[in-house]
């Protein structure tokens, strides 16, 4: 087949840039290996951070396919060099971000730098090996810069978005939402999933609390099923040991895990990391405006994007304008608008990280997050000393003024009108060794992580997150606030908790209420069977499911506050929500709920797991879990399928549980498995474990890995 000239000119640059990038790595497949353990588990063996870097991103293009390649090429600002013009309007900001990541380079320690190059070699090796994978036109010649680009943080886009159509939704320009769209991300975090379902759990006990006398954590984030996270174990000599989950898109995304020390877990919290300001314009001089009693000019960056287009390479420029606080999103009536976001910028989450990976001790955790290179996220914490800890840390602006939110824009005249510094890493909330040997978070506030110690619901800063505490944050302290002491096999039980605290706080008020209303036939049986239902999602429990849809009926449309009898407070925080506030809806939704729940599945009283399922590859099984609106601990998001059956595909789904002993003990799951490609065996491999709530080991120590061992293999090795 002849190529038109400009496709032939594309292919011979990519052939080129593939062969260049290709002699320019070096062979860092002498350098790893990789032994593959039961359900597919990596474990890298490198003999330098390089090496590591490299099989890492190997990996990821192994198991997940092409997505971590393609969040690399966004980062790097080519999308529309290679996919045309449609896909181009990312690149604008991309090349932005990766410029501010070729000016930080050099300032990131060398350990840093040889994981990210390592990475981009890893892509670039992937790619040139595995051509069909790709578009002709795929660049092979990613660097350290664009792996790092991934990292660098950026303006709060989204939250411009929405501010500018709230400030003037009328008049305001269209374009100029589109030009700050934040770029799409595959395996978007909240996409699937309702407010409830999103977040995690976390746990850790300390030595007073368990039978070994040894420290112990959980992890278990709830996400969409299509999030990317990857269960792997890095080992490099002289630098760390570290096992636990590798976030795909890159070597430093959201990680979690432990090492022979030490280890933590990541929840997500809520702060507020960015305000909205207004600039005087200087009305004698154009682009300038007023600060300080100065007149200072606006910076202005015509940034210039090539895209393939048919038989040619186009371009197209786009003008920027910024301020030494942030960029200008908009400009109007004599004033400029800006956005100031908490690490805007910020290159070292990677190295936070990498540090973290390296920490042999409190000491050097804690001097890690100091960095506030990650900006976000309860961090929960325990260690082979036996202790243990939950952060709520953030990159939190020190506010000289109340919080605007997501409507209101400060006027600032001068610096001090804005802020400028963060709230000192020490200051922020933290429960260390607390009485009662435990420490929990659910994404509720900080404010009840250790209910044993007094409770201060009083905020140091405003923008602090308010007091909360959801029904799955109160199962949590039911099931780990005690004076029992707890086995590693005992955390994994209470783990898998299938309680629904919403049905011990509002069923009494339900059954009640049917029952004045004297219901007969299929009612009545339905009213006989919630009475006798033991308030759980477990696969063979009858009662959930129709508990399920009655609340969908009654609470859909209400507040908390016409919902309840008492909707939740912070004066009795472990105690509320409780019961119906309208039985007579209540009552109407239970008498729909009976027939809407036969006319569905056949009949009223089907159990949870009939219809609630764990579908991935050949593998068809019930499963036990709700959603956190229900008060499960076990959350989990279902989506329905063609035979009305639910199935899973989000919430919980990777589970770590750690004692940290003289050697860690371990065990783990990863519901959707470690790859996802279909022909791969370790596509579904996970899946009815996970469903049946049960774990597998961890092996950990060189020779439990050897002797575990399934596939060894050098990555990219020459045929």
């Amino acid at each position: 087949m002849r190529l038109r000239p400009i496709a032939l000119l594309l292919s011979l640059t990519s052939l080129a840039a593939r062969g260049d990038a290709q002699a320019a790595s070096p062979e860092l497949w002498r350098q790893v290996e990789i032994i593959r353990t039961a359900y597919g588990v990596p474990h890298i063996r490198a003999e330098n951070l390089r090496a590591a870097g490299y099989a890492l991103a190997w990996l990821q293009l192994e198991d997940y396919g092409p997505r971590t390649a393609m969040q690399i090429l966004r980062a790097s600002a080519r999308m529309g060099l290679v996919f045309g013009r449609d896909s181009m309007a990312q690149d604008f900001l991309a090349q932005r971000t990766r410029r501010r990541a070729e000016d930080s380079w050099a300032k990131l320690e060398p350990n840093t730098r040889d994981i990210y190059d390592g990475f981009a070699y890893g892509i670039n090796r992937y790619v040139v090996l595995h051509p069909a994978e790709y578009p002709a036109t795929m660049p092979a010649d990613f660097t350290g810069y664009d792996i790092l680009a991934g990292d660098v943080g950026e303006p709060a886009y989204a939250l411009v978005r929405r501010f500018l159509s709230k400030l003037d939704p009328q008049q305001f320009p269209p374009e100029l939402p589109r030009r700050f769209a934040a770029p799409p991300s595959e395996g978007d975090d909240t996409a699937e999933l309702t407010r409830d379902n999103v977040g995690s759990n976390a746990w850790a006990f300390a030595p007073s609390r368990t039978r070994s006398g040894k420290a112990i954590l959980l992890r278990n984030p709830h996400l969409a099923w299509n999030s990317g996270y990857y269960e792997a174990h890095m080992t490099v000599p002289g630098h760390f040991d570290f096992y636990g989950d590798f976030r795909i898109g890159g070597p430093f995304a959201v990680v979690g895990g432990f090492n022979a020390n030490l280890g933590w877990s990541t929840t997500n919290n809520a702060q507020r990391l960015e305000e909205f300001y207004t600039l005087d314009v200087d009305p004698l001089r154009a682009d300038h405006y007023l600060i300080d009693g100065t007149s200072l000019p606006l910076q202005r960056e015509i940034v210039t994007v090539q895209f393939r287009n048919g038989r040619g390479i186009s371009s197209e420029s786009r003008e920027f304008w910024d301020t030494p606080a942030g960029p200008v999103i908009h400009r109007a009536n004599g004033k400029i608008y800006i956005v100031k976001t908490a690490n805007d910028g910020e290159y070292r989450g990677g190295e936070q990280f990498l540090r973290m990976m390296h920490a042999t001790s409190l000491a050097e955790w804690k001097a890690a997050m100091r960095l506030h290179g990650r900006g976000t996220s309860n961090f929960t914490y325990a260690d082979k000393a036996g202790n243990i800890l939950m952060v709520w840390n953030a990159a939190l602006p020190l506010l000289p003024h109340a919080t605007g939110g997501d409507t209101l824009a400060i006027p600032v005249r001068s610096t001090n009108d804005m802020w400028t510094q963060y709230v000192p890493w020490d200051s922020l909330p933290q429960f260390l060794n607390p009485k009662g040997g435990y420490v929990h978070n659910e994404n509720s506030s900080p404010h009840y992580t250790n209910i044993r110690e007094p409770i201060d619901t009083l905020n140091a800063y405003p923008n602090f997150e308010k007091p909360s505490l959801s029904l799955r944050s109160q199962l949590a302290l039911q099931l780990v606030g005690g004076t029992n002491k707890v086995s590693l096999e005992d955390v994994v039980q209470l783990k898998h908790s299938y309680r629904m605290l919403l049905a011990d706080r509002v069923k009494p008020d339900l059954l009640a209420a049917v029952k004045a209303a004297k219901p007969t036939g299929d009612v009545a049986a339905a009213l006989a069977m919630m009475e006798a239902w033991d308030n759980t999602s477990a696969p063979d429990s009858k009662g959930g499911l129709l508990f399920e849809t009655w609340w969908q009926r009654y609470g859909t449309g209400l507040p908390d506050s016409l919902r309840y009898t008492r909707a939740w407070t912070s004066t009795e925080p472990v105690k509320t929500p409780y019961g119906l506030s309208q039985p007579a809806r209540a009552v109407e939704a239970f008498a729909w709920a009976v027939a809407e729940t036969a006319r569905r599945y056949g009949a009223y009283d089907v159990a949870w797991g009939t219809v609630h399922r764990v579908r991935r590859g050949s593998v068809d099984v019930p499963v036990g879990g709700c959603g956190g609106a229900l008060g499960c601990f076990r959350v989990l998001n279902f989506a329905r399928d063609p035979d009305g059956k639910l199935q899973a595909n989000g919430g919980d789904g990777w589970i770590l549980a750690v004692e940290f002993g003289d050697t860690p003990r371990a065990y783990s799951a990863l519901a959707y498995g470690n790859s996802a490609r279909p022909e791969s065996p370790w596509y579904s491999s996970q899946a009815e474990l996970f469903a049946k709530g049960a774990l597998k080991t961890v092996a950990y120590t060189a020779k439990d890995v050897d002797a575990a061992a399934v596939v060894r293999y050098r990555p990219g090795e020459k045929p």
